[in-house]
């Protein structure tokens, strides 16, 4: 049995930034040359690194998945009701 794993939010990622973007003035410095400067904040930086990385990382993580097949076939994989609940609950409120 092989579990698919979705990443969802990099959408959401983009949406928070461009709201961001539109709100704040950014302030420019004359360089006393005709040349135009493009200057990126701290946060578009950091979001280009985790939106890179994110891209990067695999949709499956196969030991992850190894490691609880392996579990259930030897009938070791043990989960609370309470557990498997909680998480309904989550992705039920999402919707």
């Amino acid at each position: 049995m092989v579990t698919n794993m979705r990443i969802s939010g990099m959408n959401n990622v983009d949406h928070v930034y461009k709201t961001k973007k539109a709100n704040k003035a950014y302030q420019t410095q004359s360089l006393g040359s005709s040349k135009d400067v493009v200057t990126l904040s701290s946060f578009a930086k950091e979001l280009s690194i985790a939106k890179k990385a994110a891209m990067q990382a695999p949709d499956v993580r196969m030991d992850k998945v190894e490691t609880i097949k392996a579990q259930m076939e030897a009938g070791t994989y043990n989960i609370s009701a309470t557990h498997v609940a909680d998480k309904m609950l989550e992705r039920a409120r999402e919707l």
